[in-house]
């Protein structure tokens, strides 16, 4: 039997926290460790709790979520993030998604959404609003490359975009994970960028990858 995903809840209302922990507690595969109202608490807490996942909401005191993330993904590059919010603005899914946020979703995404969201997140896959999505690819600038991608990185990138863990390309592609590591770490040179959400965006940006 695999090991629990360890989660972090972190939100400046309680009964949002009470409401995800309800919910979230009923499938057994997830273990929340440890709860947190503002971004500063949220570092204390990953800090003593080492969870694989943070729900970070990105309106709240002492700390914003954004900032927090930043953080997080400085002193913790292990954990992943999702932002879980009410928002939908440009300027705050940019910065979550610029600061390491590996999933966007919105508060009134469906339990089962969100719990798939998480494991995706543990597995090192990219989950995205649909419009927060299309609101990203906007914001993705075409990147003056060093060298053209090689036809085995634009076929790892289209995987990528399509939400695909490196374990899950090494699959597909028959190769190591070790090697896709490698592939994925040289497209993001290449390109510029400093994660696979941000590689994804830019596959979708270039109609390597759809949108649906």
């Amino acid at each position: 039997m695999e090991s629990s995903v360890r989660l972090l809840l972190v939100d400046d209302h309680a009964v949002v926290r009470q409401g995800l922990r309800m919910f979230l507690t009923m499938d057994p595969g997830l273990e929340i460790v440890g709860e947190a109202a503002n971004g500063k608490e949220a570092l204390e807490a990953v800090e003593k709790f080492s969870p694989d996942v943070v729900l970070m909401d990105l309106l709240m005191p002492v700390m914003d979520g954004v900032t927090a993330i930043r953080e997080v993904k400085k002193r913790f590059p292990d954990v992943e993030v999702i932002a879980l919010t009410s928002v939908l603005e440009d300027e705050k899914v940019v910065g979550a998604v610029q600061a390491g946020a590996m999933g966007y979703l919105l508060k009134d995404t469906q339990a089962d959404a969100l719990i798939e969201a998480i494991y995706a997140a543990s597995r090192g896959e990219v989950r995205l609003h649909p419009e927060a999505a299309r609101r990203l690819v906007r914001e993705v600038r075409t990147p003056d490359m060093r060298e053209s991608l090689t036809p085995r990185e634009t076929e790892i990138l289209r995987f990528i975009g399509r939400g695909y863990s490196n374990k899950n390309i090494a699959r597909e592609l028959d190769l190591s994970e070790r090697t896709v590591k490698t592939h994925v770490s040289s497209l993001l040179s290449k390109l510029g960028l400093s994660s696979r959400t941000q590689a994804a965006l830019f596959g979708l940006r270039e109609g390597i990858v759809g949108l649906d």
